[in-house]
């Protein structure tokens, strides 16, 4: 199976090799407009168009043209946010013979002359607005693969309510073919018309004065989350991510999500990361919901029950977080044993009771037990004081080899709630 990038150049953009294989091909697979591009005296394959949903559909349109020779097209890199990863899951790289075109990427950091090395890359093909917020930081240029003629609007608006109206946006429309165009205006100015759908937006982030300013590490300001006093405070909560790890690929268990910040703040660590947030109150579930949207990591998948019941059929973590609901009978016996070797798990808590099940679990298993103290400065009288929050004491631990969970001790009467979160 042979796929080939095409450009909106068409024909004509191609290489020999790449018009080689689609003139011996039996049947070419591709999209409408890709498919429109081929000359019919050139190409006298079958022309088959992907079905929508297109992803679940590959499995069965390859099976039914099993045996004969395979052309696919794709646009620009097959590889870069293309059909060459759904292509390579089924049937094995080996099998794929890949020729890219330049993509627009190339393409539009060509015509701004931005280093594509220094450019941030984020898709809104099939994906919610909401993921470009993670990448708005004063200064930076990011490009945004467009879903439509729509998605230019949709940034300006999203640019405007986060705070950075000031950006310069390109819309770079039909780049390498004859039709190539290029609008630009700040997002507080766009109001043009829907221009082509095969487009890129380029922004140049700009921070409008007095917006607020979102770190790229744990510990946003506590003012950037909704919440209803359920919330893991910004000292504690940058301490906590820094026990929990997070790497690129990883998956986090965030028990008692409260306002989900520990789930969030684990997401914009790396866009690969991904977290389920667990709680039972249907209300702060929506909230967490909100928040995940409004700071930039809308794939964070929120589950509503009380654990450790609605951790039933949740995919395998890599870390776990307990920041409520400790002394729920098997909850900390179900989150250790869903955990693989060289899992990680972190508990929070400010109860005596929560912290005689972390001593204990400390005690059998090792880690680290800590407790946090933050104090802040507050005005007394005339003078200025310290005001010392709740201390939080924290169980840390990498699950090693052989660590059976085993019975745990009874909760105490009354136990279960004023966990940190």
């Amino acid at each position: 199976m042979t796929v080939v990038g095409i450009g909106a150049d068409g024909w004509a953009g191609l290489s020999g090799a790449a018009r080689e294989a689609l003139r011996g091909a039996d049947v070419v697979i591709g999209g409408p407009r890709q498919l429109g591009l081929l000359p019919a005296a050139e190409c006298a394959g079958e022309r088959v168009a992907w079905p929508s949903p297109l992803r679940p559909a590959v499995p069965g349109l390859l099976a039914a043209h099993a045996g004969r020779r395979i052309a696919v097209l794709a646009s620009g890199d097959p590889m870069f946010y293309g059909i060459g990863r759904a292509l390579g899951e089924v049937v094995g790289a080996a099998a794929l013979r890949v020729l890219p075109h330049p993509s627009s990427v190339s393409y539009a950091c060509a015509r701004l002359g931005w280093p594509v090395e220094e450019t941030e890359v984020v898709t809104l093909v099939g994906r919610p607005a909401e993921r470009l917020t993670a990448a708005l930081h004063d200064g930076r240029r990011v490009l945004v693969l467009s879903a439509g003629a729509g998605t230019p609007g949709e940034v300006a608006a999203l640019l405007r309510a986060r705070g950075y109206g000031p950006s310069p946006l390109h819309v770079l429309e039909q780049l390498g073919s004859e039709r190539e165009r290029h609008r630009t205006a700040t997002a507080d100015a766009w109001a043009g018309p829907a221009g082509d759908p095969l487009n890129v937006v380029a922004v140049e982030c700009r921070r409008a004065p007095g917006a607020p300013r979102l770190g790229a590490v744990p510990g946003l300001p506590d003012t950037a989350y909704e919440h209803d006093g359920q919330l893991t405070k910004r000292h504690v909560r940058a301490a906590t991510l820094g026990a929990l790890a997070p790497a690129p690929g990883e998956l986090l268990w965030d028990i008692g999500g409260g306002s989900g910040s520990i789930a969030v703040e684990w997401m914009r660590t790396h866009p690969s990361c991904r977290a389920v947030s667990v709680e039972r109150d249907p209300a702060r579930a929506e909230r967490i919901g909100r928040n995940a949207r409004a700071l930039g990591v809308p794939g964070l998948r929120v589950a509503v029950g009380a654990a450790p019941a609605a951790l039933a059929g949740l995919p395998v973590p890599d870390a776990v977080f307990i920041g409520g609901g400790l002394t729920a009978p098997g909850l900390l016996d179900a989150c250790w044993e869903a955990l693989p070797v060289g899992g990680r798990l972190v508990a929070n808590t400010v109860t005596l009771e929560s912290e005689a099940l972390l001593a204990d679990r400390y005690r059998r298993f090792g880690g680290e037990l800590v407790r946090l103290a933050v104090a802040h400065a507050v005005p007394v009288g005339g003078f200025t004081g310290w005001r010392q929050a709740m201390p939080v004491t924290q169980w840390s631990v990498t699950k090693a080899p052989g660590s059976a969970a085993g019975p745990a001790p009874a909760p105490a009467s009354g136990a279960g709630a004023g966990e940190e979160r």
